[in-house]
This record gives structure tokens, C-alpha cells and sequence, in this order.
């Protein structure tokens, strides 16, 4: 379990992930004993703590979330601090710390941390908890939704035009029903401009194997795969790697805007602005008008969107563009439906205190 603190810590990490640079594990540990000495900015009493199962150096998942504790810092003069947690024992001790040392709001960044939230949160009332990708309210456990597949289903439209193999590849870090839904939406998308298309799919099982996200990308570019979208974190960028070396060869991110890693090859990105979600909860919290409830951001929201790299703009056909604004504008009124949501992912809130709220539908 890896520690990062305020202040200094904070932008030499932002730094990192700004480079693209994968840090080695040990390396967080020693920037956690060298700079615990540097000065910290004025803060109010609230405190907010974020844990994640990766690298905030992925320039994906991870990092979206680290960025958005900083925006919270920021712009609401808060205490921070960030932990690294990648198995299931180390996300439930860090859960734990946080609540014991009196944290108000505390972040768990991904789908599994549902469980390890709930059994923290039984005995720690005064914290908030919130699970990224979560399923359901419970006590003081509420999750943020985030319906990527509607932004990968663009992304798809996009791939699909523009194959000249007929065939897509996705790489996924680990087979988990967010992740399986963001396929199928790339999946759609492809299909409704290219009903012939074919997809193959890989998981890796692992979010932070780079060598074997670039040796996946690079088999699926062996059976003829000339478009690539995943959701595999700091693994994909081996992807990456791997596109950038292969002519013909493009990618659509995931997560956020991820053209800068391959400028030539990325021809979009489907994004979560997670700093923009972050900051509204403890907002909410800081304000004193937080009660559990489903958050949940779909295209209409703008937090989840499709954003085209304006560098390769003038692959994208005109006719294409349309055919986007329209899926675009049909999803987000709710009369397209970008991929069906596994039971697993619907959100409910069972139980919850009059005055609790589902925002936007899950």
C-alpha cells in the first residue's frame, strides 16, 4: 500500500502523470519518507482522502481521480491525501485508516471497492464514503455512475467507419461490468455504421502490466485488428506503444483525453471529467447539504463525452460527424440506448433517510 501527501508530493505526482512516466512501486514509498517535510497550504478542517487500485501515473482511471482531489484542494482549501491500494486486503485496510482517523469524505475508486466500503462504513458513520463505478447506496455509501459506454459507443461509430480491416481490438485490464459495458457500447457504435465489422477482445488481467498490454495490442494487430479502444489503465500504455510503431494503425482512449500519448494514432477519446464530478460531492459535503444518493453522468451531463483529436480531424468524413451529433443528441435524450447495463450495475438505494435523491437515472 503506497502513500502520497500534500502539498509537494501532490505536484511532483501531477508532474509525473503529465510526463506519461510509470513509476516503479518502490518509488512512491520513497517520495512519501523525502517529502512528508514540505510545507502545506492553508487549509480549512475538512479533510478528504482518495484510494486507488493503480498507479495515478496511468494517465487514465487513475490519474483522472488524482486530478480531481487536487481540484477539490484547490478550490475548497481542504486537507488531502491520496493511497495506493491494489489487493483486496491492502483497499480495505486503507478504507479503514481513513475512517478511523476521522476523514469526512473518503473516495473509492472503482467498482470493487463496493463491498470493502459497505463493511467499513458500518462502523464509521461520520464518513463519507463514495465508490467510482459503485452499485448501490448503502448508510453512508453512495456511488458516482459514469456511463462511458455512451462516449465509447462514439468512439465506435468513429472505428468502425474508418477500418479498413473490418476488424476492431479491445483491451481490457480486468473483465469487470463497467469495462464489459464500455465494449459493448464501442461494439454498437461500430456496428451501426459497420454491420459486417468483427471485434476481438483481450483482458489482461491486470491494470498495470504494461509489457502485456503492448504484446496483446500487438497480437490483435497480427489478426487484423486496425482499430484499438481498451480499458485496462496504466497497461494500456503498452497499447500505446504498440499502435505508435504500426502504420495504419489507430486508438480511441479511454478514461480521459489521451491523444497527447500517441498524437498521430489517437483519433479520439471516450472521457470522464472525474475532477468535475469530484469536486460537486464535496462541495456538497463542505456545504453541509450532502446526503447518500445515486450520482450518475451520462453524455447529457457532459461529464462523460466523446472529445475528437483535433489533430486527426480531417480523417473523420463530414457525413460521419452528423451521424455522431445525431447518436449523441438520441442517447442523451434517452432514446438511444448506447449498451444494456448487467444487473450487477443498477444502481438502487434501498433504505435510504427521506431527502435522499437519485440525480440523474442510472
Amino acid at each position: 500500500m503506497t502513500h502520497t501527501f500534500p502539498l509537494c508530493t501532490v505536484q511532483y505526482l501531477a508532474r509525473t502523470v503529465r510526463n506519461h512516466v510509470l513509476l516503479p512501486r518502490w518509488w512512491y514509498a520513497v517520495l512519501t519518507l523525502t517529502l512528508l517535510a514540505c510545507p502545506r497550504p492553508q487549509t480549512s478542517g475538512m479533510r478528504v482522502g482518495l484510494v486507488t487500485p493503480g498507479s495515478v501515473a496511468d494517465a487514465a482511471w487513475n490519474s483522472g481521480a488524482f486530478e480531481g482531489l487536487q481540484r477539490i484542494r484547490d478550490s475548497l482549501r481542504v486537507h488531502i491525501s491520496h493511497v495506493e491500494a491494489r489487493t483486496p486486503t491492502e483497499q480495505i485496510e486503507a478504507l479503514r485508516t481513513y475512517a478511523t482517523q476521522g476523514y469526512d469524505l473518503v473516495f473509492a475508486h472503482g467498482f470493487e471497492f463496493q463491498d470493502a466500503a459497505e463493511r467499513i462504513s458500518a462502523s464509521h458513520p461520520n464518513t463519507a464514503f463514495i465508490v467510482t463505478s459503485g452499485r448501490r447506496t448503502h448508510g453512508n455509501v453512495s456511488p458516482l455512475i459514469f456511463r462511458l459506454e455512451e462516449a465509447s459507443y462514439l468512439a465506435g461509430m468513429v472505428a468502425g467507419k474508418l477500418s479498413r480491416t473490418g476488424v476492431l481490438g479491445f483491451v481490457g485490464g480486468i473483465e469487470l461490468p463497467p469495462i464489459k459495458a464500455a465494449y459493448e457500447g464501442w461494439v454498437n457504435g461500430a456496428k451501426v455504421v459497420n454491420p459486417a465489422i468483427r471485434s476481438r477482445e483481450v483482458y489482461l488481467n491486470s491494470f498495470d502490466d504494461v509489457a502485456a498490454g503492448r504484446e496483446a495490442a500487438l497480437a490483435l494487430i497480427g489478426a487484423g485488428a486496425d482499430m484499438f479502444h481498451h480499458n485496462a489503465d496504466a497497461a494500456a500504455l503498452g497499447l500505446f506503444q504498440a499502435v505508435k510503431q504500426s502504420r495504419g494503425v489507430y486508438v480511441l482512449g479511454s478514461n480521459a483525453d489521451q491523444a497527447s500519448l500517441a498524437p498521430d494514432h489517437v483519433l479520439g477519446s471516450a472521457v470522464i471529467d472525474l475532477p468535475r464530478a469530484f469536486l460537486l460531492v464535496a462541495s456538497e459535503l463542505k456545504g453541509g447539504v450532502f446526503v447518500p444518493h445515486v450520482e450518475a453522468f451520462g453524455l447529457e451531463s457532459g461529464v462523460v463525452r466523446y472529445v475528437p483529436n483535433p489533430r486527426l480531424d480531417s480523417l473523420i468524413p463530414a457525413s460521419l460527424k452528423s451521424m455522431m451529433a445525431a447518436a449523441a443528441d438520441s442517447i442523451s435524450n434517452g432514446t438511444l440506448l448506447a449498451a444494456p447495463r448487467p444487473r450487477s450495475m443498477e444502481a438502487s438505494a434501498p433504505g435510504l433517510p427521506k431527502g435522499s435523491r437519485r440525480r440523474v437515472p442510472a
